[in-house]
């Protein structure tokens, strides 16, 4: 847990995990301890956004049945202008800006890393299988209905490659890997971008 909360960056995916907010998420993002990330997440049947995060400036670019979907219920006109201005292309923000908070919390890698305590010792040996072809210890614990399954590389550094939980109402499977990898977040081109204070 100590070697894997001190990464300076990691890639980590995610299949159905559950935001009590947005429902159920697939996400595949690279994330470094300065904040910068670059990656997508899909909002169940939505649609899928990519999100870029550097110098504190954050982008963000939705595809069109997800920019339908969180129009939903605006008269068609107001939509299909919506779609035509905005599908496809980067909006961007400051980071500070409370209307990405949503959004930047999957850039902030202390954050999706709060459920692992480096003083944690419940979990308890549960066998070992591969992640990925990397040989690595499985470990089990329950914290009342939901069940907690790590796995942790068992050659070289001793990272966790893989967090599961079920039986709680927020399950998921999270897979960790690329550490200490540099993020290669950059600003997209200048056309790509909507002026949306014009």
């Amino acid at each position: 847990m100590k070697a894997t909360t001190g990464a300076s960056s990691l890639t980590i995916k995610g299949d159905d995990v559950t935001d009590a907010e947005m429902g159920s998420i697939t996400l595949d993002l690279a994330v470094d301890s300065k904040g910068e990330c670059t990656g997508s997440l899909s909002i169940g049947d939505e649609g899928t956004a990519d999100l870029v995060k550097t110098c504190e400036i954050f982008y963000m670019k939705y595809d069109e049945a997800l920019l339908r979907q969180e129009s939903e219920g605006e008269p068609a006109e107001e939509v299909d202008a919506t779609v035509k201005l905005l599908a496809g292309r980067w909006m961007e923000s400051k980071a500070s800006d409370p209307d990405t908070k949503d959004m930047i919390e999957f850039c902030d890698l202390k954050g999706l890393l709060k459920s692992i305590e480096a003083n944690d010792t419940a979990a308890r040996k549960a066998g070992e299988e591969k992640v990925d072809g990397k040989p690595a210890l499985r470990l089990t614990e329950k914290d009342g209905k939901e069940t907690h399954t790590f796995h942790v590389a068992a050659e070289g550094d001793p990272y966790i490659l893989r967090i599961a939980s079920t039986g709680g109402e927020e399950p998921m499977t999270l897979n960790l890997s690329e550490f200490n990898q540099p993020v290669v977040a950059e600003k997209p081109a200048a056309k790509d971008i909507v002026d949306l204070g014009q």
